[in-house]
């Protein structure tokens, strides 16, 4: 069954939970098989992909059920999710793609959420800019320990306070700390954001670290000293052009054109890492 028609059906749950039992969950060799064939343009493998995961979009989705939110809306924004992860999905990156996809699904649904209960609907770029500011917010927050000012949230992007300011004012709505989200008597309090800790930032952090290190392990022994002792890899102190020079005793213009050679390497035969910086 195509992925545009089952999407459509998930107004008849019944029918639906009844469509996708007959998909057979995937082993991770199966799912590396499928993603070759997908990188390829193989719609049957796509299809393939997105049917044998339609009951993580179920799973994730009865999270958001609310009185606002009926489970089959909720699962329709999890697909368009799920197909983006499929879109997105790199199988050299010795990852699941429940895991990959789990935070795609995620973020369609309380995207989804937060314009519904947004009196004001953002234009595309604008919810770009938000859901950045969103995420650099937690990363300070994990950094500082404390939520960050419009100031350090602005230079960290390098946007003008007043776009953050305004940006963040727009997407906030007004609740009562005590209201109740679902019929099981959660409140809004439980919630809250720990902004100490958050799993799909130290996810990212965790697997971006691991491709660095095969990234920089398919490169020249040279490129591969100049970037870790410029870019302070290893918790190394970053150096200069200079400094990093005496240590390899060569000069800070051969220096300068290993790592120029070495970051166009990077941007040329591995784009995908660019993932990790906005996902």
């Amino acid at each position: 069954m195509a992925v545009k028609e089952i999407i459509s059906q998930t107004n008849n749950l019944k029918q639906y939970f009844k469509e996708i039992r007959n998909f057979k969950l995937l082993s991770h060799q199966e799912e590396i098989e499928l993603a070759k064939k997908i990188e390829k343009g193989d719609k049957k493998a796509f299809n393939e992909m997105v049917n044998s995961n339609l009951r993580l979009v179920v799973n994730i989705a009865k999270k958001y059920i609310t009185p606002e939110w009926k489970l089959s809306d909720l699962i329709q924004e999890g697909n368009i999710g799920l197909i983006k992860s499929v879109q997105k999905f790199d199988f050299r990156k010795n990852v699941r793609f429940s895991t990959y996809a789990s935070w795609w699904i995620k973020q369609s649904i309380t995207r989804s959420i937060s314009n519904k209960r947004r009196t004001i609907r953002l234009p595309h770029r604008k919810e770009e800019k938000l859901r950045k500011i969103n995420k650099t917010i937690d990363e300070l927050s994990q950094a500082l320990n404390r939520i960050p000012t419009i100031k350090e949230i602005a230079e960290k992007l390098g946007y003008n306070e007043i776009d953050v300011l305004n940006l963040k004012t727009i997407s906030e709505k007004i609740s009562s700390i005590d209201a109740e989200v679902n019929d099981e008597g959660l409140n809004f309090i439980n919630l809250i954001d720990d902004y100490k800790h958050s799993p799909e930032v130290e996810f990212d952090k965790i697997i971006l670290a691991k491709e660095t290190d095969e990234v920089l392990g398919k490169l020249k022994e040279k490129e591969r000293q100049v970037l870790k002792l410029r870019y302070a890899f290893e918790k190394r102190k970053k150096q200069t052009l200079k400094s990093i020079a005496e240590d390899l005793g060569i000069s800070p213009e051969t220096v300068r054109q290993i790592e120029i050679k070495a970051t166009r390497k990077i941007k040329e035969n591995f784009s995908y890492l660019k993932d990790y910086l906005y996902c």
